[in-house]
């Protein structure tokens, strides 16, 4: 049984159309011009226990009604939801139990409370035994570093601080399914790293199923090897995320630095593509089902005076862009 599936789901919402003007405001008061939007459209994937996906699409794309729909917020208009074989919408405390929730913009922490109250506090919301509660905050301690924090008030937590306040709160009842909107939105370098570093280690010593959704596509390329793509409320693409690169990016590139000016007749190599010459650098294209990277290396080395080289592999955010505008011309 997948621990999410969602088969030909749809929601949709009325949109009341307002006309301009004096005349036009009161007549959509009293004969209003109704419209039905499709938030999601048709919407089917399995995930499976332990997996980490990307959920991505532009703004508007159906994400959140998605997860609110997951989460039983929302009920959709037609199709079903299950949550480890459970509608969350029809047993959405049963369901409740197994989901964990961080939203990079908001918090469910306490303001005006210390953090470590704030613990407390879910702790009897999530009705949490006690050797288990001490036994997860302990293991957030060790993997967050948050022991320095329980004193202090949410409100004078960084953001960094703050969101890993979020994410311990978020796992203190282990969930199995944890749903993550942005979780490093707005933090520095370290601080993301740390986060990403949480999530992998949840991920692989708790076996916690995991759903992303971000706009940063680092977190993606780092945390998630399957990738599903949604655009106008569809499923745009639905697939590991190495497959998805090598169908939508299949080109690399290899960058060569030179000692001295090459013969002109010793710069083309089968397999490869000389895609741009600035004195003493070189750039070549390849397709890797072609010819892979060591090959190239080693064959225009044997002819080239190399000094230094480098190979770049596909912009994950192009490759998205691409997505996503193939899906709306289509």
């Amino acid at each position: 049984m997948p621990m999410i599936e969602l088969s030909n789901v749809v929601k949709e919402y009325t949109v009341i159309k307002k006309k301009s003007g004096l005349s036009g405001s009161i007549k959509s008061l009293f004969k209003p011009e109704k419209t039905i939007v499709r938030g999601v459209d048709g919407i089917s994937f399995r995930i499976e226990k332990g997996e980490m996906v990307g959920y991505l699409g532009p703004n508007g794309a159906g994400k959140s009604t998605t997860i609110k729909m997951l989460t039983g917020i929302l009920h959709p208009t037609s199709g079903t939801v299950r949550i480890g074989g459970i509608s969350p919408q029809e047993n959405r405390k049963s369901v409740v139990k197994q989901l964990g929730v961080v939203f990079g913009q908001r918090t469910q922490l306490y303001w005006d409370l210390r953090l470590g109250e704030s613990f407390e506090l879910l702790k009897r919301i999530y009705r949490i035994d006690e050797e288990t509660y001490q036994s997860n905050l302990e293991m957030m301690y060790e993997v967050l570093g948050i022991d320095q924090l329980i004193n202090t008030p949410v409100r004078q937590l960084s953001l960094g601080q703050r969101m890993k306040g979020d994410l311990a709160a978020a796992m203190l009842h282990s969930p199995s399914i944890l749903f993550l909107d942005e979780p490093t939105i707005g933090l520095d370098v370290e601080a993301k790293q740390n986060i990403r570093s949480f999530i992998r280690e949840m991920n692989a010593k708790r076996g916690t199923t995991i759903i992303l959704t971000t706009h940063d596509l680092d977190d993606v390329e780092q945390l998630c090897k399957r990738l599903i793509v949604i655009n106008h409320g569809k499923v745009v693409e639905d697939g590991p995320l190495s497959e998805l690169i090598l169908r939508m990016a299949p080109y690399r590139l290899l960058v060569l630095d030179l000692s001295e000016m090459p013969d002109p007749q010793t710069l083309h190599h089968h397999g490869a593509e000389l895609i741009k010459q600035e004195g003493l650098k070189l750039t070549y294209r390849f397709h890797k089902s072609d010819i892979s990277a060591s090959e190239l290396i080693s064959g225009l080395s044997a002819k080239l005076s190399v000094v230094d080289l480098g190979v770049k592999e596909p912009d994950i955010e192009d490759m998205i862009r691409e997505m996503y505008r193939s899906s709306s011309t289509a």
